[in-house]
């Protein structure tokens, strides 16, 4: 039996900024996957917002992640036949929420996207999709952001952008932040970094990503 992870022990704080790096293959994904709640572990167990995961059926895990949890990815998982505003929308409206197009539109103008609202997905540059899914992420207000290498598909100019973005919402939301990435000058701003090694972790506190609060 094939092993991903091996006697990993992690606690997140509210508000907590943390990143995960590590080799390809180092499980970095898997882990990101297990704190979702999108995987089961075969022994063990995980809490998300005082929820225990592992206990919940898959409807349990989706409600939960609903109502607690945001996602970035890096191919962005923008639905191609919706408006970059309609995208930001949807979360609200799975949630019954009074007013989903002022929320998303105030969530687009945050991102500096407010003119591109009527724009579909392949209308959009790569940072401008990205925008648009980091909005849909926050309008939300999750507890906690799962980020998956969210400036994998950007050049280096488009990606610091992201990244100002996604850690000035960060502030503003006061959201838990969990960033998977292979760029350490990214993880460093973080208040943590969470090594990955063939399936086990090592914790490295920063003592500047202060800077970013």
């Amino acid at each position: 039996m094939l092993t991903i992870l091996d006697q990993v022990s992690l606690q997140v704080s509210h508000g907590e900024r943390i990143a995960i790096i590590g080799a390809s293959g180092a499980g970095k994904s898997t882990l990101l996957g297990l704190l979702a709640g999108l995987d089961l572990p075969t022994s063990g167990k995980v809490w998300l917002a005082g929820n225990e995961l592992t206990a919940l059926d898959e409807d349990g895990r989706a409600a939960l992640r609903a109502d607690e949890v945001g996602f970035v990815f890096q191919s962005f998982h923008l639905i191609p036949s919706l408006t970059a505003l309609e995208n930001v929308m949807l979360p609200l409206e799975l949630a019954n929420h009074d007013q989903p197009m002022e929320a998303a539109k105030t969530a687009l103008g945050s991102v500096g996207l407010a003119e591109r609202s009527g724009h579909y997905p392949r209308q959009l540059s790569g940072g401008e999709k990205q925008r648009v899914a980091i909005a849909r992420a926050y309008v939300v207000q999750p507890t906690v952001l799962f980020a998956d290498e969210p400036t994998g598909n950007l050049d280096q100019q488009t990606g610091e952008t992201v990244i100002e973005i996604l850690f000035r919402m960060n502030r503003e939301y006061g959201t838990t932040l969990v960033l998977v990435s292979h760029d350490l000058v990214l993880a460093k701003r973080c208040d943590r970094i969470i090594q990955m090694d063939v399936g086990r972790i090592r914790v490295t506190p920063q003592t500047d990503a202060g800077a970013d609060r």
